[in-house]
């Protein structure tokens, strides 16, 4: 079974940085499209960055210009580099996968696309 972990979710104040991590295996990874998620309780999954397998990358508006997206192959973990922080950005953050030569070209896959999910860490901004 393919396995999503993610890390490096906490509480930070609004301006300050976190670097997530989502440390694959069971997946060729190198050949996998990988997004980040976040979602608040009662409100939809959104779509926070992605990246496909030749290292497009896209973001949310929302997040362009604070939040960079990064992969490293050899180590199977995807990152996410969050900048700027805002209270807004609080949620539970989640990192998924799946095994498509899709480009991210326009947007990101929607949140059904992905097959493969892991648990979620919780980012929270304080003001």
């Amino acid at each position: 079974q393919a396995q999503l972990v993610e890390s490096g979710g906490g509480t930070v104040q609004a301006g300050g940085s976190l670097r997530l991590s989502c440390a694959a295996s069971g997946v060729t990874f190198g050949s996998f499209y990988m997004g980040w998620f976040r979602q608040v309780p009662g409100q939809e999954r959104e779509t926070v960055a992605c990246i496909d397998r030749y290292g497009s990358t896209g973001f949310a508006d929302s997040v362009k210009g604070r939040f960079t997206l990064s992969k490293d192959n050899s180590k199977n973990t995807l990152y996410l580099e969050m900048n700027s922080l805002k209270p807004e950005d609080t949620a539970m953050y989640y990192c998924a996968g799946t095994g498509t030569n899709l480009m991210m070209v326009i947007a990101c896959l929607r949140p059904t696309r992905f097959d493969y999910w892991g648990q979620g860490t919780q980012v929270t901004v304080s003001s």
